[in-house]
């Protein structure tokens, strides 16, 4: 067996898709009007169509149930924060906080309130705290990790950042 994707019930197909392309740059690989596939796996399907899939009625469709949240990582966390703060109409379910291990993260409702996190890039708040002085081991404590996880991610780091840097030698 394998999981193919987390699918989301939506009040509104086109206001959907427009959120999930505004807000997180997601793009539209299938669409079969009551059904859609998102870059990143996620499908989105119409409500009343998922209502006659699972033989329910509508009232027992409940949006906002706060149990749940799709998540997703950004490198480029300040830009993403940036783009999001013009965008008026976003519901949050909280501001911009920091967990107790370094990660900024920003929770908030797509337009049928299904939660989204959107938090910094791991790799990054590694490199976020190496930058700003602290050794690995200072590291490891700050984030509450082993050591190895963060020479994993300096090495991951460097292994990503070395093709690009020898491009530019040639």
């Amino acid at each position: 067996m394998k999981f193919s994707s987390p699918l989301l019930v939506v009040s509104n197909m086109e206001t959907a898709k427009h959120f999930y392309y505004e807000v997180l740059g997601l793009e539209v690989i299938f669409d079969f009007g009551a059904n859609v596939t998102l870059t990143g796996g996620i499908a989105l399907q119409t409500k009343d169509t998922w209502l006659k899939f699972i033989r329910k009625k509508d009232h027992e469709i409940v949006f906002g149930g706060n149990a749940a949240e799709l998540y997703f990582e950004e490198d480029d966390f300040e830009g993403f924060l940036q783009k999001i703060n013009v965008i008026a109409d976003i519901n949050y379910v909280h501001p911009l906080l920091e967990h107790s291990w370094g990660q900024r993260v920003v929770r908030f409702y797509d337009p049928d309130k299904h939660i989204i996190e959107v938090g910094e890039n791991l790799m990054m708040v590694v490199r976020r705290f190496i930058n700003s002085g602290l050794s690995v081991e200072e590291t490891a404590i700050r984030m509450d990790v082993p050591v190895d996880y963060i020479k994993s991610c300096l090495d991951s780091h460097a292994a990503i950042a070395a093709p690009a840097d020898d491009e530019n030698r040639s």
